[in-house]
């Protein structure tokens, strides 16, 4: 069922999901982040546990990672516009039964999903603190998504915590230059760090990202580094694994 596209929006296909997704340049489209945090989170071992994606945007984790669980997904996006695209996505992929947007504030969301209830918690967060020097994008839609305009980095991972049950993991990208802060609220968080892969975007550069995912309740020894992933050649081509994620049999 084809969607109706406001003006400013377009379809575009994640090829290694099998996914279609609404995006919307003068609102917000999706960044390989999202891609590599959905490859990077894996469902309960029944496949059937319930999924939360926290900061939703326009649904592109809790769309990339479906085709992996038969679980329902509730994706929490606090910004409307953004919620009714990924609501539209949903249908566009034939997802209604499986999943859902819910527009609100995620330091809000146990009163809306039970605390303790969650398998997986996925998120990717604004990587910017809100300081006063801070430069945001003048697109409302953008500043919010990059910038801890709604929230910030602790809320959103007392939010994950509150709504996973014991075991349950959680799922994060984020910035390297935050990787202390993140691990320091991760364990005061009853989240004990389990895997952690740092993504490279070209080979000899510097990380500009790294994935990771904690347990609840976990024990804080047995934390595995992968190996690094690296997105593209020094032409700037993707690569490897992140070439068949985004364009499937296309890459071959």
């Amino acid at each position: 069922m084809e969607p109706n596209l406001l003006p400013d929006e377009r379809i575009d296909q994640l090829y290694g999901a099998d996914i279609k997704i609404i995006q919307s340049k003068t609102v917000f489209s999706f960044s390989l982040d999202a891609v590599l945090l959905a490859d990077f989170a894996n469902p309960d071992r029944t496949r059937r546990g319930l999924t939360v994606d926290l900061c939703a945007g326009n649904g592109a984790v809790g769309l990339f990672f479906s085709p992996k669980t038969k679980g329902q997904i509730k994706m929490v996006e606090i910004q409307p516009r953004l919620a009714d695209m990924a609501r539209r996505s949903i249908i566009l992929n034939g997802l209604a039964t499986q999943a859902e947007v819910l527009t609100m504030d995620l330091n809000d969301v146990t009163t809306v999903i039970r605390p303790d209830s969650a398998a997986v918690v996925t998120c990717n967060p604004p990587y910017f603190v809100d300081a006063p020097t801070s430069q945001k994008n003048p697109n409302e839609h953008y500043a919010i998504a990059r910038h801890e305009l709604t929230t910030t980095l602790a809320d959103v991972i007392n939010a994950a915590s509150g709504l996973l049950k014991m075991t349950g993991h959680a799922y994060f990208v984020f910035r390297p230059d935050r990787f202390l802060e993140m691990m320091t609220l991760l364990q005061a968080a009853r989240l004990a760090p389990k895997r952690l892969q740092f993504v490279y975007p070209k080979p000899g550069h510097e990380a500009n990202m790294f994935l990771v995912d904690a347990i609840k309740d976990g024990k804080i020894n047995g934390l595995k580094v992968l190996p690094p992933l690296t997105v593209a050649d020094n032409e700037g081509n993707y690569v490897g694994h992140v070439r068949e994620l985004l364009y499937g049999n296309e890459a071959q």
